[in-house]
């Protein structure tokens, strides 16, 4: 993986608005790719949050693939 590919998240982040299924951007790859810090956007570009992840958190976003939303003012 690397910067600026989309990204779908593994699992759920702890003390997050972020669940499995999320797709963000990569914005750097550390070490080679032990680890990526990710950028999730609201639909209209608002960040929701910049998280650095390891590679089992993430995964690369596949072609078959669509987006779905869902509101994350909603817990």
């Amino acid at each position: 993986m690397n910067e600026f590919d989309l990204v779908v998240l593994n699992e759920d982040v702890t003390n997050s608005r972020l669940k499995a299924g999320d797709i963000g951007t990569i914005l750097t790859v550390y070490a080679e790719g032990k680890a990526y810090e990710v950028e999730f956007v609201t639909l209209t570009g608002e960040t929701v949050a910049v998280e650095t992840l390891l590679p089992h958190q993430i995964r690369e976003v596949r072609a078959s693939e669509v987006m779905a939303v869902r509101d994350t003012a909603v817990r």
